[in-house]
């Protein structure tokens, strides 16, 4: 996704944002470029030419007619305006977080395999301060959850470089600070949100690694309900979703 939004900037994003304000996300809506231009203080032209860029981007998707052109927001356009939205959250009310809601899915065991890789482990001992439990707590996000997840963008996660092993290159992640909350109100803390730079997982997936097997630590079984807290700068914000183990964790 960065390298197809890459070049749109912020006045791409103040257009985006206007088409929203239409109702662009619902359905295509009708799109003068001069009405955009005068709501943008821009020339036509001018317009013109940042939907073509949102369009280029995969940020909207355009249907040029005689009169004008209709447009709607993409899923990519929309993440794009929720990551902006969680930036307002964070100046505005001094904190960064997301709410997530998911259903229990249980992994392959690639977990076990990826979290136990000393290349790995060495920068977790050293940058999260503890080494994992060798499996990932695994949530699938419901559609309104893959949206709200565009809010980590803004949230300071932990880089956990790539390396080269002995056959293979090993790629780069980002662990967000969180606790894990069931619905009967136990906690797990400390928690990481671990999300690979290339993953075979789509945005529904949410992964969680902490020092403890959490499914024992928290009575955890498929179709449980818990609370994942993104934590930034002290302050939390909870995300209610559905955990489930990865295959890796259940040895």
């Amino acid at each position: 996704m960065a390298t197809t939004t890459s070049a749109v900037g912020d006045a791409e994003v103040a257009a985006l944002k206007t088409v929203a304000l239409q109702g662009g996300f619902a359905e295509p809506v009708k799109v003068s470029c001069s009405v955009l231009g005068d709501r943008l203080d821009a020339s036509s032209q001018t317009a013109s030419r940042r939907l073509q860029r949102l369009e280029e981007a995969g940020l909207v998707e355009r249907e040029v007619v005689s009169d004008g052109q209709w447009v709607s927001i993409t899923g990519d356009g929309e993440h794009r305006l929720r990551a902006e939205y969680a930036d307002y959250r964070r100046i505005f009310e001094g904190g960064s977080g997301v709410s997530l809601e998911g259903a229990v899915t249980s992994g392959m065991g690639e977990g076990r395999h990826y979290i136990s890789l000393p290349g790995y482990v060495e920068q977790f001992v050293e940058r999260l301060d503890y080494e994992p439990f060798h499996g990932t707590l695994n949530v699938d996000l419901t559609d309104e959850s893959v949206r709200a997840r565009a809010g980590l963008d803004s949230v300071d996660g932990v880089p956990i470089d790539g390396w080269e092993g002995e056959e293979r290159t090993y790629g780069p992640a980002t662990c967000y600070r969180a606790s894990v909350e069931t619905a009967d109100g136990e906690v797990s803390d400390p928690c990481h949100v671990i999300v690979p730079e290339r993953t075979h997982h789509d945005e529904r997936q949410l992964e969680v690694i902490a020092p403890v097997k959490l499914r024992d630590e928290l009575a955890l079984a498929d179709g449980d309900t818990v609370t994942v807290r993104i934590v930034e700068a002290g302050r939390a914000y909870d995300a209610t979703g559905t955990g489930g183990q990865d295959g890796g964790e259940t040895a």
